[in-house]
């Protein structure tokens, strides 16, 4: 996924939270200037695994986040790096909130344990989770159709074996592999359908 497409992703996802916060509210902010209202601060909190100078996983989503600061007006996000998996990420979620974040997004899955601990405790901001599993009313997963590319990928392994012995490596066994490694299967068989040994999985 290019970091446009994520940037437009994130804008959708973000967009939604925006109205959410904008609809919501007690009737004790009613007596609020309208203009005042509408200059308050929406901020966005981004925790990454690596650093945006990866030029890979990390980069594509802090593009994506500029491309978000670029498409709404009065948004402003705050970044931290580096972020291990585990209680660390809990504490810097609980930081962006406390830094006053309307929306947290996390870009790894390990965060998902962490992010669902903190979405509990503050209900009225909203969490996206990259490649997740759990989900809530004030929680919710992202991720891109890449299994459409792993599907041509297998494709094109089936068409180029000669040996009809194909091997994938991969990560861990979460369902973003998962699904990898099946749309990768289903494009090596779409070509070489009946040629192949049956799959087997190695941990």
């Amino acid at each position: 996924m290019s970091w446009r497409k994520l940037g437009v992703l994130l804008l959708v996802l973000i967009f939604a939270a925006t109205m959410v916060v904008g609809c919501g509210g007690s009737q004790d902010n009613d007596s609020q200037a309208p203009d005042q209202a509408q200059q308050e601060e929406f901020k966005v909190g981004f925790i990454y695994i690596g650093a945006p100078g990866d030029a890979g996983w990390t980069f594509a989503h802090d593009e994506g986040r500029k491309y978000l600061e670029e498409q709404i007006p009065g948004i402003t996000t705050v970044t931290l790096e580096n972020v291990s998996e585990g209680a660390d990420a809990e504490r810097y979620m609980e930081q962006l909130v406390q830094e006053g974040c309307n929306v947290v997004v996390a870009n790894s899955f390990g965060y998902g344990d962490p992010m669902m601990e903190v979405a509990k405790r503050y209900p009225d901001v909203t969490f996206l989770h990259c490649s997740g599993l759990n989900t809530a009313d004030n929680l919710s997963t992202y991720f891109g159709r890449i299994y459409q590319a792993r599907y041509l990928s297998g494709m094109v392994a089936g068409a180029m074996t000669q040996a009809n012995k194909i091997g994938y490596a991969a990560a861990y066994p979460i369902p973003e592999v998962i699904r990898g490694i099946n749309a990768f299967t289903l494009g090596v068989q779409a070509v070489v359908l009946g040629q192949l040994p049956p799959e087997k999985a190695v941990p």
